[in-house]
């Protein structure tokens, strides 16, 4: 059952472009992490990239998706910025299939816990917004809004958010490949 599920956000401000950007990551993701349900989205911002990986698993499942590897002294350190955000569960969950030809998602990271849910949906189409709330007490926000939208009407939900969430970190992504083998 989809409820019952955790998903582990982890967030990476970096220069990489999505191909540099994975051809890293995917050296620092364990093997722990083969055949996982994981997804990655993009975003750009004052010059940099800002993904956002979920990965989604059973409780008993949970594990990290980074592992603390050596580094051999001859590699070319790039500036990766990692955050884990923490582990969360499903609130609610309208949509579950992956993103279509044409549309975005935009994640909304709260800093305070909602008290009236269906406000966004009212913001939104009701049927393409997740929202996760934190599994485990030292997550870094208080809920996370996921949102499904055309590429036409993202800039104006947007808007329509930074007005409501003050103080919430909101962007507008696109997903990525990931191959992970």
């Amino acid at each position: 059952m989809k409820e019952e599920q955790i998903v582990q956000f982890v967030c990476f401000e970096t220069p990489l472009d999505t191909e540099e950007f994975v051809a890293k990551w995917e050296q620092f993701a364990g093997s722990v992490n083969k055949g996982t349900d994981i997804n990655l989205h993009q975003s750009r911002k004052n010059g940099l990239f800002r993904y956002v990986v979920l990965q989604r698993c059973m409780p008993d499942e949970f594990h990290f998706i980074l592992e603390n590897r050596r580094r051999s002294p001859f590699a070319k350190e790039v500036a990766i910025k990692a955050e884990r955000a923490g582990g969360y569960s499903i609130l609610q969950l309208n949509r579950t299939q992956k993103m279509k030809a044409g549309e975005r998602k935009l994640f909304a990271f709260l800093h305070n816990p909602i008290s009236d849910p269906d406000l966004y949906s009212k913001i939104s189409v009701r049927n393409n917004l997740n929202i996760y709330e934190p599994y485990y007490e030292n997550c870094r926000y208080a809920c996370i809004l996921e949102f499904f939208i055309k590429d036409s009407l993202a800039e104006k939900l947007l808007y329509k958010l930074k007005q409501y969430l003050h103080g919430a970190e909101t962007g507008i992504y696109k997903e990525c490949a990931l191959q992970l083998s």
